[in-house]
């Protein structure tokens, strides 16, 4: 089966969501799947629910237990780094038929991953391997490069109003 390159971007609620659904549909279907997650570090509900299939889906997270909110820090670049090679060997392994590289846009407007970083890791994608990158903000050239893009708009927002994310349902 061939696989495709999806993104997932926009300033909208649901793009990891969108990413995760896609992940338990693969996992459904018997197939192994790697998400890697950039930027973020803590363990959010999703990640528990995701354990009960961690034979199918294997979760790393390659952020601080905190989201950068501007300069990131020497730590921050390291674990990117890693996370980077990570989801290259990973790619390579033959393990796995789906490889999400979550917020990795966002990785890219911080800094901790190049535009050519996501360039290279399309252009060394095997040709059964289905690609999911998501985050805000993704460049033209890693939309050029896609065969899926998603945008999610921001319609309105309950947070807005000063809601704080909940558990089960933001976080």
């Amino acid at each position: 089966m061939k696989g495709y390159i999806h993104i997932y971007t926009g300033n909208g609620k649901g793009k990891t969501t969108a990413a995760l659904g896609l992940a338990i549909r693969a996992a459904g279907a018997g197939l192994q799947v790697f998400l890697a997650q950039f930027i973020k570090g803590k363990q959010y509900s999703e990640l528990k629910a995701l354990s009960r299939l961690s034979d199918l889906i294997t979760v790393e997270q390659f952020g601080l237990p905190r989201f950068i909110n501007g300069k990131p820090s020497v730590p921050d670049f390291e674990a990117a780094r890693y996370g980077l090679e990570r989801v290259k060997s990973s790619m390579l392994s033959g393990r796995f038929d789906m490889i999400i590289i979550d917020e990795g846009n966002v990785a890219v407007t911080y800094g901790l991953l190049s535009k050519q970083d996501l360039l290279d890791l399309i252009e060394m994608k095997p040709e059964g391997l289905e690609l999911v990158i998501t985050g805000r903000d993704a460049l033209p050239e890693i939309i050029d490069k896609a065969d899926l893009v998603t945008e999610m708009k921001a319609v309105k927002h309950y947070f807005n109003k000063g809601v704080n994310a909940r558990l089960g349902i933001e976080k």
